[in-house]
């Protein structure tokens, strides 16, 4: 039996952790069993180039001779720890506000995870969307790279545009529906 063979099966877990540099990290799946490799292509397939350690994800799953594999992803939800006290650049605003800002088209313009940051080009406006490292990992991100497209949340804030959420663009489709 070739591994295209073998049964797929929809398993929910936790990244245990995932490094983009290495281009592979494993889920641990909440039913238990081995790790489960998770490689980059997976991610990039469902339109992101990381995944925080701790995030939550829905896979397809399939052993094949080097072990259990995810080979699809349905949906990513950020770390449960991720949502504790709020940054406190938007301890002022109203979270309802946070939440009701528009999803927008946006590429990224650079992002240096060592320093925490980086920022993004929404289409069609001419300033820069200040990404912080917290707020993307909330979005169950760990990193981004040049021209990644990406949907974002981003309000007016003491030091200009700044995103509350990142979304993959290929995901963030769901959340329009």
């Amino acid at each position: 039996m070739t591994d295209s063979d073998k049964p797929i099966r929809r398993l929910l877990g936790k990244v245990k952790w995932f490094d983009p540099g290495k281009g592979f990290g494993f889920v641990i799946a909440d039913e238990g069993g081995p790790d489960i490799l998770l490689h980059a292509n997976v991610l990039r397939n469902f339109g992101q180039s990381s995944v925080a350690d701790g995030a939550r994800l829905e896979i397809d799953a399939q052993q094949t001779e080097r072990g259990m594999q995810a080979i699809g992803i349905h949906r990513i939800d950020p770390p449960e720890d991720a949502t504790s006290a709020p940054l406190a650049d938007f301890q002022e605003m109203d979270p309802d506000v946070l939440a009701s800002a528009p999803l927008e088209p946006a590429r990224v313009k650079w992002f240096d995870k060592a320093k925490g940051f980086g920022f993004a080009n929404v289409f069609g406006k001419s300033e820069d969307v200040f990404i912080h490292v917290e707020v993307l990992r909330r979005s169950g991100l760990a990193d981004l790279q040049p021209g990644e497209a990406l949907a974002i949340r981003a309000v007016e804030g003491k030091r200009g545009r700044m995103a509350t959420e990142v979304n993959a663009w290929e995901s963030a489709l769901t959340l329009l529906d």
